[in-house]
């Protein structure tokens, strides 16, 4: 009998390690797939200096290269302003965000974010820079310290990415130019020179390809995705 009570309560105390490895094994929590690409930075101009073909020229050479990375399902649009009667601003152009490189990596919430719209916004700035300022094929544009730096990005654009409203030439004659005027550029490093602005750094030399890369570029643009 003594046996048979010891046998019972050996049985009993084994059903609880039997009932956990009956259990199936926790699932990992399951991640949100990436988000597609929205933002990106012409990994190579046009070869005209700033004469784009107009802004309709630049926003097909967004759509051509983000079509290329096999994002050419959305709309994209260049981040460019134009002046004069009808002006554009590029902030008007690029949708509300929220924009991300083609790793998935968000580089701005929404417009207010982007362009430091408060006092807040503006002292923490937006993430953009190096890391982030990817190209459609997923790579950095060379910067301060590397050969040849190109980290000029055409924008004509102030840093509230509005428009210009002076009489002075910010978009080489909204551009159609590859001669006379210059372009406002911004920095894709955020780095360099008084003011590292990723959108309005300092003008341009001039509107011709040689001046654009004697200035620290290529004649490159950022594209952003104005639908998903």
């Amino acid at each position: 009998m003594t046996r048979i009570r010891l046998a019972f309560v050996a049985s009993i105390a084994a059903l609880p390690a039997a009932v956990v490895l009956a259990q199936p094994p926790q699932q990992p929590p399951q991640q949100a797939p990436p988000q597609p690409m929205s933002f990106f930075v012409t990994s190579a101009g046009k070869g005209d200096g700033a004469n784009l073909g107009g802004i309709a020229g630049a926003d097909a050479h967004c759509q051509a290269l983000a079509a290329a990375a096999g994002r050419g399902s959305a709309t994209w649009h260049a981040y460019l302003s134009t002046q004069g009667s009808g002006a554009v601003s590029a902030r008007d152009r690029i949708g509300s965000g929220p924009w991300y490189n083609g790793r998935g990596q968000r580089v701005s919430q929404n417009l207010a974010e982007l362009h430091g719209d408060t006092i807040e916004q503006a002292r923490l700035g937006n993430p953009l820079g190096k890391q982030l300022s990817l190209t459609e094929k997923n790579t950095t544009v060379n910067g301060v310290g590397d050969t040849p730096n190109q980290h000029d990005i055409l924008t004509g654009s102030q840093p509230d990415g509005r428009a210009y409203t002076d009489g002075g030439d910010h978009t080489c004659n909204n551009w159609t130019s590859n001669g006379q005027g210059t372009a406002q550029l911004g920095h894709s490093d955020k780095q360099g020179g008084g003011n590292s602005s990723w959108n309005s750094a300092h003008p341009s030399r001039g509107c011709s390809q040689p001046n654009l890369v004697a200035t620290g570029g290529a004649g490159l643009l950022y594209c952003f995705a104005v639908t998903p």
